[in-house]
């Protein structure tokens, strides 16, 4: 017989935690996690683009963090048994180091930029504000219920990671990188 995806369990307006938990679907937890499965798709459509294997490659490593941290949201960390994969500092190191050695080839900011210049750059700038969304779920979820900071320090470091993608996509395409010029 084959397996449904469809169960009938939410349709009253609740989801079930890993652990048993039911809570309803607008719960700040399910926003966070559901934040988090958002962004990962838009790392995936990032991954689908015309850009190097090197980075195609760190996006599928910074895709299986997110499903991590995705099980780790969606974990009633009262009840759940189940031995969830982690976060570590080495992950939060892994961006850092790839935020490095981009910078190392970009010119120097001197001012912010506006978003796009090429479609490829555009879903970054995209997969970027999604992080830093997610990031504001999770720290308004450790408000109410204790997140491990390095799930957020993750997020946070995360964006500045698809920033600096960004720009680097701005060269390997040829594009034009746009300067905020404010009107005073």
């Amino acid at each position: 017989m084959a397996f449904k995806i469809y169960t009938k369990t939410g349709d009253k307006g609740l989801t079930g935690l890993i652990g048993g938990t039911r809570i309803p679907k607008f719960d700040i937890r399910i926003e966070a996690y559901g934040t988090v499965d958002e962004l990962n798709s838009h790392i995936g459509l990032m991954r689908d683009q015309d850009i190097d294997e090197k980075s195609r490659e760190v996006l599928i490593e910074i895709q299986d963090r997110l499903f991590t941290i995705g099980s780790l949201l969606a974990a009633d960390p009262e009840k759940n048994k189940m031995v969830l994969p982690q976060i570590s500092e080495k992950d939060i190191e892994l961006l850092e180091k790839e935020i490095d050695e981009m910078n190392e080839h970009l010119p120097e900011m001197k001012s912010f930029v506006l978003p796009g210049g090429h479609t490829t750059v555009s879903f970054c700038h995209i997969a970027r504000c999604v992080c830093r969304r997610a990031e504001r779920c999770v720290l308004r979820l450790n408000e109410e219920h204790p997140v491990n900071e390095l799930t957020y320090k993750y997020l946070n470091r995360l964006s500045d990671y698809l920033f600096v993608l960004s720009r680097k996509l701005v060269i390997d395409h040829n594009a034009i990188e746009t300067p905020w010029k404010p009107r005073m």
